[in-house]
C-alpha cells in the first residue's frame, strides 16, 4: 500500500475517524498497532511474524536490563539482542551477497567453489524497524531510557505504519514518551499537515515517477547513449531519488501528525549545502544520526589519532553504504562519500573550522552559495554527490562505470539521446527548489479563512492528480 494510492486514503480515513473517536490511550494504541499491522500486511502477512518477533524479543531483553546491574551480564542481553536484529539483516539482505562474494574470491584464487544462493525475499523496511527496535535496547542498556512496561508500547513503536517502511529512522527516546500520554486534537496542526503531505505527494508522483522512466532507460543500458544524455541520467535520478525519499517521509511525518504525533524532520535542502558534511547534516538526517550515535561515536568518533578519525569515518560511510543494500555498488558509494568527508575534514583541519557534530536534528537548512567561493563549493558538492548516485543507481558494476565514463570523462560510448533539453527541466526545477528553501511558499496558506482554504487545498490536489503519471512506482527506498 503506497501512499500516493487511492486506497491509501481510504485507509487513512478509516484510521482517523477510529482514533479520534476512541477515548482511552490504550484503546488508541490498540487500534494503530492493529492498522500498522495490517498496512504492512498489505504487502506481505507473513513477514509479520518478524516484526512481532522483533518487538517480543527487545521487550523481553530492555526488561531484563532493568532487573539487573552486572555488567557482564547486561552486555550479554544487548549481544543478544543486536545478533538478532542484525543477524535478520544479514540473512535477508547479505546472504546471497557473501555468497557470491565468496564464490568470486575462491575462483579468483583459483580453488573450486560450489556456494549456493538462495531465493531470498526481502521483507519491505526490514532495515527501518530493526534499526528502531535496536534504538530501544541500546538506550535502555546506556541508561539514556527507561523500559516500557507495557510490550504494546514497544509493538506501537516499532510498528507505527507512518514511518515503519521507509523512515524517517525515530529513536525510541524520542517517540515513546509520546505514547504514554492521550493525543489532543486541538493540538493537531491540521494545516501544516495537510499542506506537508500534498508536498510530498506532488514530489513523489508528479515529479520522482515523472522522470523515472527516463533514469530507468539510461541506467538499463549506459554504453547506448551519449554523454549528454549521461548527465540528463545521472541529474535525473539526483532529482528521482530525493523527491521520491523526502516525499515519502513529507507524507509520513504528516500522516503521523494528523494522529497527534511527531516524527524527525529528515531532509532540509541538502542539494544546496557547500561541502560534504553539510550534504549529510541535511540528507537523511535520521540515518545519518543514528550512525553517528550508534557507530561513529562507539568507534572512537573524533578522539584520538587523525588516521584513527579517518578510518572511523571510513567505516561508518562503507557500512552506511552496505545498510542500502548487499551490492559492491553501494559499498563504493558509501567510500565515495567516506572518502569525500575525510578530505573535507583535512581541508577544514588546514583552514583551523573543523566540521562539528553537533545534533543534526538543529542544523539550519543551508542558505546556497554567496560568493565566488560559495559557488564553487557547491559545484563542486553536487558534482561529487552526482558521482556518487551513478553507482547507487547502476545495477551492478559493469553498467556502473560506462554510466561514470560518460559522466566523468564526458565519453560517449553510444548515439542514443535522451534530449539536452531536458536539463532545462533540471534548472526550473532547482529554481523552484531554490525559492521554496526561501519561503516564498510557505505560510500564505495559514492566514486565508479555513473554508477558502479547503476549497483551495480540494482545487490543488484534483489538479495534481491530473498529472501524476497512470502506473505508480514502489518507493526506492522500500527495498532497503
Amino acid at each position: 500500500m503506497l501512499f500516493v494510492e487511492f486506497r491509501f486514503f481510504w485507509f487513512f480515513l478509516a484510521v482517523f475517524a477510529v482514533y479520534w473517536s476512541l477515548r482511552r490511550n490504550n484503546s488508541r494504541k490498540l487500534w494503530l498497532l492493529v492498522c500498522s499491522y495490517f498496512f504492512y500486511a498489505a504487502w506481505n502477512w507473513k513477514f509479520l511474524f518478524l516484526i512481532m518477533a522483533s518487538s517480543a524479543l527487545d521487550y523481553f531483553v530492555g526488561t531484563m536490563l532493568s532487573r539487573t546491574d552486572d555488567p557482564r551480564a547486561r552486555r550479554g542481553w544487548l549481544i543478544l539482542s543486536l545478533c538478532a536484529n542484525l543477524g535478520a539483516i544479514a540473512f535477508f539482505k547479505y546472504y546471497n551477497f557473501f555468497v557470491i562474494s565468496a564464490a568470486a574470491l575462491l575462483e579468483w584464487l583459483g580453488l573450486p567453489a560450489s556456494l549456493h544462493t538462495l531465493n531470498i525475499v526481502i521483507p519491505v523496511g526490514v532495515s527501518f524497524y530493526t534499526f528502531h527496535s535496536m534504538s530501544y535496547t541500546i538506550d535502555v542498556y546506556r541508561r539514556k531510557l527507561r523500559p516500557v512496561s507495557s510490550i504494546l508500547d514497544l509493538a506501537c513503536f516499532i510498528g507505527f505504519f507512518p514511518q515503519m517502511v521507509a523512515g524517517p529512522i525515530v529513536r525510541a527516546f524520542a517517540f515513546l514518551p509520546q505514547l504514554r500520554t492521550l493525543r489532543v486534537f486541538g493540538d493537531v496542526d491540521v494545516r501544516g499537515a495537510l499542506i506537508l503531505f500534498l508536498t510530498g505527494f506532488i514530489k513523489k508522483a508528479c515529479i520522482a515517477d515523472a522522470v523515472a522512466p527516463y533514469v530507468d532507460r539510461y541506467f538499463e543500458a549506459p554504453g547506448n547513449f551519449t554523454a549528454a544524455s549521461a548527465w540528463v541520467g545521472v541529474l535525473f535520478y539526483a532529482i528521482q531519488i530525493y523527491c521520491d525519499f523526502s516525499g515519502y517521509t513529507d507524507m509520513a511525518i504528516a500522516s503521523a501528525g494528523l494522529l497527534g504525533y511527531e516524527l524527525p524532520i529528515n531532509f532540509r535542502f541538502p542539494y544546496f549545502a557547500q561541502n560534504i558534511s553539510d550534504f549529510w547534516h541535511h540528507w537523511h538526517i535520521s540515518l545519518s544520526s543514528w550512525l553517528r550515535d550508534y557507530l561513529y561515536i562507539p568507534l572512537g568518533g573524533n578522539r584520538g589519532p587523525r588516521w584513527f578519525v579517518y578510518r572511523n569515518i571510513m567505516i561508518t560511510m562503507l557500512l552506511g553504504g552496505l545498510w542500502h543494500g548487499g551490492a559492491w555498488t553501494f559499498v563504493i558509494w558509501g567510500g565515495l562519500h567516506g572518502l569525500a568527508l575525510i578530505v573535507h575534514r583535512q581541508w577544514s583541519r588546514r583552514r583551523d573550522v573543523l566540521p562539528d557534530v553537533r545534533d543534526m536534528q538543529k542544523h539550519a537548512p543551508p542558505r546556497g552559495p554567496q560568493s565566488i567561493g560559495g559557488w564553487l563549493a557547491w559545484l563542486l558538492t553536487i558534482y561529487w554527490v552526482c558521482v556518487a548516485w551513478i553507482f547507487f543507481r547502476a545495477v551492478d558494476l559493469p553498467h556502473a562505470f560506462p554510466a561514470w565514463r560518460s559522466f566523468v570523462l564526458l565519453q560517449s560510448p553510444g548515439t542514443q539521446d535522451l534530449g539536452t533539453w531536458m536539463l532545462w527541466i533540471v534548472a526550473a526545477l532547482g529554481l523552484v527548489h531554490w525559492m521554496n528553501s526561501r519561503g516564498v511558499f510557505s505560510k500564505w496558506w495559514r492566514r486565508v479563512p479555513a473554508p477558502v482554504f479547503a476549497a483551495g487545498y480540494g482545487c490543488a490536489f484534483a489538479v495534481v492528480l491530473l498529472f501524476i503519471p497512470p502506473h505508480y512506482a514502489p518507493f526506492i527506498y522500500f527495498q532497503f
